[in-house]
């Protein structure tokens, strides 16, 4: 069983890998960024749901935690970047949000008494504190029936570079036994698994001082003329 699931779980991060780099790369709003963000959403769940169940058969919970949480990221970016009403599917989200989070304090609590190198207590406690962070964005956006402009491309901008990292920390830092004796360890890694990160900060500058994502306000209609 462990077999099938690798390899899924290997396919699905490559290509979520491969088609999440273009998708940054590529003019954002256009047909080719719409269709390979398609593509990464696609892999990165598929990864995100073999890696959950590759981590529950070995009893690895720092891999279950990093499973929960890309799913939650990636699900809420692609729902974010699709539309800007909500739905059944928003409100899923939020439950499972809310539902990691408590789960990842009880594990944090459980490690302060039990410890666990793949699964420290601070790694615990900090994830969950994105994810209710997350999980009041979420609420947020329920309250207020939808989302637009600079806030749904900043929801969607963040969830997902945050969910493209835990794929790249994963491959990078975590898979070091892939790549060449000279390579294993090098702060090239390093700095290949945090890219995402920077790549954020970039967009989310272009985002808020840009003036292609600020909602316009609706045209004022001429007077009628006799």
């Amino acid at each position: 069983m462990r077999l099938p699931l690798l390899i899924l779980h290997i396919l699905g991060g490559s290509i979520g890998l491969l088609f999440g780099t273009f998708t940054i790369a590529v003019r954002k709003g256009s047909r080719m960024h719409r269709a390979s963000g398609n593509v990464s959403t696609i892999a990165m769940l598929t990864l995100a749901s073999s890696g959950l169940f590759l981590a529950i058969l070995k009893s690895q919970t720092g891999n279950i935690i990093g499973s929960i949480i890309t799913f939650y990221m990636i699900s809420t970016a692609w729902l974010a970047g699709r539309r800007r009403g909500i739905g059944r599917l928003d409100l899923a989200a939020l439950l499972l949000g809310t539902g990691g989070a408590v789960a990842i304090i009880t594990l944090g609590v459980w490690t302060l008494h039990h410890p666990d190198k793949n699964a420290p207590a601070a790694m615990c406690f900090f994830l969950a504190a994105v994810l209710l962070l997350a999980a009041a964005g979420d609420i947020r956006m329920l309250a207020r029936g939808g989302i637009s402009g600079r806030p749904r491309v900043t929801r969607h901008l963040w969830r997902m570079c945050f969910g493209l990292f835990f794929a790249t920390g994963s491959f990078f830092l975590g898979q070091q036994q892939v790549f060449p004796a000279f390579l294993r360890g090098s702060i090239f890694l390093t700095v290949l698994a945090l890219l995402p990160f920077p790549l954020m900060i970039y967009w989310l500058i272009r985002v808020r001082f840009g003036k292609a994502y600020k909602v316009q306000p609706p045209p004022i209609p001429a007077p009628a003329t006799p």
